[in-house]
């Protein structure tokens, strides 16, 4: 069974920087896909970053250059480097990854909050 450990949430200030690893445990295959969506009060979880294997990244918009994923595939840990943080970033972050074989599974998510 899949397991993730994110960490790296927290209170930060406008124009502040966190950085969230997750870490994948419990698959004997490859996780094909490993990333991170985020959820704000009141509104739809969406996608912020994904990077593949082959080392290919899904981005969203608003990330606008301000944030990087990368991972390490040896230790299973995906890497959101968040810089430039505004309020608006303030939201449930959770970690996403999709096995070779199997269903994606969801981490429990962590909070970041970005206010002075």
């Amino acid at each position: 069974q899949v397991q993730l450990v994110e960490s790296g949430g927290g209170l930060v200030q406008p124009g502040g920087s966190l950085r969230l690893p997750c870490a994948a445990s419990g698959s004997i295959f490859r996780f094909a896909v490993m990333g991170w969506y985020r959820q704000a009060p009141g509104k739809q979880r969406e996608l912020v970053a994904t990077m593949s294997t082959s080392g290919r990244t899904n981005l969203a918009d608003f990330v606008s250059g301000r944030f990087t994923i990368s991972r390490d595939y040896a230790e299973n840990t995906v890497y959101l480097q968040m810089n430039n943080l505004k309020p608006e970033d303030t939201a449930v972050y959770y970690c996403y990854v999709v096995p070779d074989y199997g269903d994606g599974v969801w981490g429990q998510g962590t909070q970041v909050t970005v206010s002075s």
